[in-house]
């Protein structure tokens, strides 16, 4: 375990960056993905997209969270 730590911070084993992201980030990040939003959000930032398309991913993130889970 402790190699494996070291091995992490000298830069040797490199993590995905969305193994770092809350539950609630990688909701955004794969919704954005879907609207085909992720390349210019990579590019410029969330602050680069527009109202309209922030007011989407916050929308979709919402009816989601709010769903009935599977089986219920």
């Amino acid at each position: 375990m402790k190699d494996k730590r070291n091995a992490l911070i000298e830069g040797t084993i490199r993590r995905n960056a969305l193994t770092y992201l809350t539950k609630e980030q990688r909701m955004k990040y794969e919704i954005a993905s879907e609207l085909g939003l992720l390349p210019r959000v990579r590019q410029v930032g969330w602050a680069g997209l527009s109202a309209k398309e922030t007011g989407r991913i916050g929308g979709l993130i919402g009816r989601r969270r709010h769903a009935p889970k599977e089986g219920e």
